[in-house]
């Protein structure tokens, strides 16, 4: 889990600063002007030990108002930044940081650190899966080939050319879905649609608006992702599309055959499909993820008994 600066009242460093100056420039103003008052009851020596004293407690105190509010988070966040470099995630943080701006700064830090190690670590695992992926088409266009060069038939001769062409169509197929996955992952700026403006562009699927809404995306990444999920519904048999706004959500329900709960862990993983015979890739809703994760929000599905049920939420 990812972890999160607690929210709590501290001074803004402004003030902090601010306290600081003043205190040095007052504690010496105060000594001099107790001195002027109080020379003629306590002795130079007194008044002496007096002045440096205050001097002494007042740095004291300014001292750790700086190591709380300043130094303590500086050197949080230095281990925190470390330990993401060793690609840990545990690195200790204190409970609240000391100022507004120190907590949002801890915070953006925090959030840059997982943003990349989540990039590296699905870079890790898109290189496993294209390998694995690519294997079988480049095996069979290999094989095809090597048959090629020897004796063939005239039927075997066209089954031969067949199999590279649906090989290397499969292979387009992976490459261009990857290429869109990349795409759907990075930061977009904002933007909102309302969902009948775009419903009624989805193709290949009855579409019904249940409640109508302002969804926070710009309309060609939500007409992407609503598009992908009718694409989905369809080869699984629906034949309508539910979509419902309510409370920072968007409902996408479908009439269709469900999902089978073995696979519900694995919606998400880039390249698992159900419908490989058919021509699927198994990026849909990966990509359907990050397009959605591109703009803060989060998918997840939602069990149930009629077809298949999503939530967008924000």
């Amino acid at each position: 889990m990812q972890p999160r600066v607690r929210r709590k009242w501290r001074p803004p460093l402004a003030l902090v600063v601010g306290g600081t100056l003043a205190g040095v420039l007052g504690v010496p103003l105060v000594g001099i002007a107790y001195f002027r008052v109080a020379g003629n009851v306590l002795g130079w020596a007194e008044t002496a030990w007096l002045i440096g004293w205050m001097a002494v407690v007042s740095t004291v105190i300014l001292g750790f108002l700086l190591w709380r509010l300043v130094l303590r988070p500086v050197y949080a966040l230095t281990a925190h930044a470390r330990a993401m470099k060793a690609g840990r995630l545990d690195a200790p943080l204190p409970a609240h940081f000391g100022t507004p701006e120190f907590s949002q700064l801890g915070q953006s830090v925090i959030d840059m650190g997982t943003t990349l190690h989540n990039r590296a670590t699905g870079l890790r695992a898109y290189a496993g899966h294209v390998t694995h992926e690519l294997k079988s088409p480049l095996t069979a266009i290999a094989g095809a080939a090597e048959l090629l060069q020897g004796d063939v038939t005239p039927q075997d001769r066209t089954d031969l050319a067949r199999t590279i062409a649906q090989a290397a169509e499969r292979m387009e197929h992976l490459l261009a879905d990857l290429r869109a996955h990349a795409a759907a992952g990075l930061a977009r700026s904002g933007g909102v649609v309302r969902l009948s403006d775009v419903a009624p562009a989805l193709e290949g699927i009855e579409v019904r608006i249940s409640q109508d809404g302002t969804v926070p995306m710009p309309r060609g990444d939500l007409h992407a992702v609503l598009q992908q999920f009718a694409q989905n519904a369809v080869t699984h048999g629906a034949g309508q599309l539910d979509l419902a706004w309510e409370r920072n959500a968007l409902r996408v329900q479908d009439n269709g055959q469900g999902v089978a709960p073995g696979d519900r862990d694995r919606l998400f993983d880039p390249f698992f499909t159900t419908t490989r015979d058919q021509g699927g890739t198994g990026m849909g809703l990966s990509i359907v993820q990050a397009l959605v994760g591109a703009h803060g929000g989060q998918v997840v599905y939602v069990p149930g008994d009629n077809g298949a049920c999503f939530e967008v939420r924000f």
